[in-house]
């Protein structure tokens, strides 16, 4: 059986549990089992319409108190559930680093993280993993009884199926959370970096918080979340928590149109994972264009407003 772990934020499942969900869904397809989730506190989503990603059966336990991330009770709760699966699969995000190595330990199982492609079958169970932030792949072979794969968010296409899954509740009293939740600051009406497929981000070349307004403009019309580099971050033209970068937060979205930002190689760690790259710069040396698929070198202030107004044309007609 193929295990993976179906994660959620304010009452709904992530975007990258479906991936993982649909990554779990082809192992168990190539190697003849099921492939089966496990939901750890409650949601506002139909549990059942995961099957639609190829689950068969989903193991919960709906207890409100864990909705508060707690990574030892969660490894715990998993690894009891675990007993029967060969395979369990993660989400390469902030969730899946906290809990898949504590499992590995407790289940002496080895571990894969940053998985970028399906397991290669064809001489034992190989699978391809990003290594030296994004910048190379490398094969690992895992010969343990259990294997353990955290899935690199939007490496694996989403597959829909029309299933349904069975609902199952587990039968497992959970450790008292050993972390007590004082308070919780949301960031409320923008996309989760994490969870978007477009991301503006800008930087230091936009010369000041006040000339802000075009990224968020852009932004809002490609229903995109926001981001930005470190020294922007650092200087508090913009939040920290839309700091993308070795130093910040890792993504990995289809499309991420960087404006005024140079590309330092500690940017581009955070960032060289997305599926297309463009790139907008009055300096025509600066390192990022290597990095990008298009790149239009000119002055961020006369070729944001012609890209905004084209948008809105694109979307009127």
């Amino acid at each position: 059986m193929v295990l993976v772990f179906i994660d959620h934020q304010d009452g709904h499942i992530k975007k990258t549990s479906f991936e993982a969900a649909s990554y779990a869904a082809k192992i168990a397809e190539v190697t003849g089992t099921t492939a089966e989730g496990i939901l750890i506190g409650t949601v506002n989503d139909n549990v059942a319409t995961l099957g639609n990603y190829g689950l068969t059966k989903v193991h919960t336990i709906a207890d409100t108190a864990l909705n508060n991330f707690d990574a030892h009770v969660y490894t715990k709760i998993i690894a009891t559930a675990a007993e029967k699966a060969d395979v369990i699969v993660f989400s390469n995000n902030t969730t899946g680093k906290a809990i898949a190595p504590r499992l590995s330990v407790r289940l002496k199982a080895g571990l894969i993280s940053g998985a970028a492609a399906l397991p290669d079958l064809s001489n034992g169970f190989t699978v391809k993993k990003t290594v030296f932030s994004g910048k190379a792949f490398a094969n690992i072979t895992v010969n343990t009884p259990k294997k353990i794969i955290a899935l690199n968010p939007n490496s694996f296409n989403v597959i829909t199926t029309g299933g349904t899954a069975e609902v199952v509740a587990l039968n497992i009293t959970p450790d008292e959370a050993k972390v007590q939740v004082v308070s919780t600051d949301l960031v409320k009406g923008e996309v989760p970096l994490g969870e978007a497929d477009i991301v503006v981000s800008g930087g230091r070349g936009l010369k000041g918080p006040e000339n802000w307004g075009m990224i968020t403009e852009l932004a809002e019309l490609l229903g995109a979340a926001t981001a930005c580099s470190r020294p922007v971050a650092d200087i508090n033209w913009r939040p920290h928590h839309e700091h993308v970068g070795q130093t910040g937060l890792a993504i990995a979205p289809n499309l991420y149109i960087a404006v005024g930002i140079s590309g330092a190689i500690q940017h581009l760690a955070g960032v060289n994972r997305s599926k297309t790259i463009v790139v907008i710069n009055k300096d025509p040396e600066a390192p990022f264009f290597k990095a990008a698929d298009y790149g239009i070198v000119g002055d961020a202030f006369e070729v944001m407003p012609k890209i905004i107004e084209a948008v809105k044309k694109l979307k009127a007609s």
